[in-house]
């Protein structure tokens, strides 16, 4: 395994973060396709095993599930001090007035709930999961910077948003000397390249980490093409769909490059596409889901594999602009 400082910090993670959203309780989530416990602990036992340090989550997957297991798995098989724990807020956890957002009455509850769910005193990477267009940037920022100095939290994270946004929260913390992000979960791959126009301009420039979300693009970087073969997950999940159904005919030069490189340097498709993200900066760690073993190590094979800049340039010729998506 490799390790990297996120962003400007301190702190060393692994060059692959397993995400934890595919972890959770089906009958709580629009996600049909999520691992229950039993199933999603030997993932996790084994990402530790192969190094892995660094773990993402969000208070809305499976509606806290999916921070109750990973809570439960690390305290089960690693020293907490050991890991690197990053979890969300944003999303609507009940249907009460305050139930979502990034107020500061909801931040402060929300906060309380993960750290309950994840067993632990303290998250090491809190994130803002989407950009609350009903808050004040103020009001959220010094909120986050209370988190801070409690103790609760050791550095924080923003989330799918415009660039100009991200910039004027880092402009009100600078302003007010309150805590700025240290990181940006973005959505990012070979198929969706459109945070190269803004967002890594403005993280490279302000030395942000960025930690790329959705890195195969649900699978269609990794599948056969021609396959009529269809996984639960590609046959329920609505929201790759929508991301990625409707320019699905221009990525597919891009995707048939990607199968190509596989094959002349025999390895798994994934070795490929995240090879081409890991070495773009400032691209600290993808965030990968894995709901199978295997996952993880075609994952982190992904490590050894050095593209040259002739395979970069040919795997980036045919990209087409797409709309940008994720930031809602």
């Amino acid at each position: 395994m490799e390790y990297a400082r996120l962003g400007s910090t301190g702190m060393k993670v692994s060059r692959i973060c397993l995400g934890c959203m595919g972890f959770g309780d089906a009958t709580r989530w629009v996600h049909k396709w999520v691992l229950n416990e039993e199933n999603s602990r030997p993932i996790i036992q084994k990402a530790l095993e192969m190094g892995i340090n660094f773990f993402d989550t969000a208070n809305v997957y499976s509606l806290g599930a999916s921070e109750e297991i990973l809570g439960r798995a690390l305290k089960d098989f690693t020293k907490r001090d050991e890991v690197i724990i990053a979890t969300k807020l944003h999303g609507r956890m009940s249907d009460a007035p305050n139930g979502a957002g990034l107020s500061r009455k909801a931040i402060l509850s929300e906060i309380d709930n993960s750290l309950r769910r994840l067993g632990t005193d303290y998250v090491d990477l809190y994130q803002i999961h989407r950009w609350d267009y009903e808050t004040p940037i103020e009001e959220t920022m010094e909120a986050l910077n209370d988190l801070v100095r409690a103790g609760k939290v050791r550095y924080i994270g923003a989330s799918a948003m415009w660039a100009w946004q991200f910039q004027k929260a880092l402009h009100v913390a600078e302003k007010h000397g309150w805590t700025r992000f240290v990181s940006m979960q973005n959505h990012l791959n070979l198929i969706y390249r459109e945070e190269e126009r803004e967002m890594l301009p403005l993280c490279r420039e302000e030395k942000i980490g960025v930690i790329p979300y959705s890195p195969l693009a649900g699978g269609r970087l990794t599948r056969d093409w021609t396959s009529t073969e269809i996984t639960l997950r590609a046959e329920t999940d609505e929201i790759a769909k929508k991301k990625y159904d409707a320019a699905a005919e221009s990525d597919r030069p891009v995707v048939e490059r990607v199968a190509e490189l596989a094959q002349r340097y025999n390895v798994a498709r994934t070795h490929i596409a995240l090879a081409w993200l890991l070495q773009k900066e400032p691209v600290t760690a993808p965030i990968i889901g894995a709901t199978k073993l295997s996952h993880l190590e075609d994952a982190i094979g992904a490590l050894s594999l050095k593209l040259t800049s002739e395979d970069i340039a040919y795997l980036e010729e045919p990209y087409v602009p797409h709309r940008v998506i994720g930031h809602q």
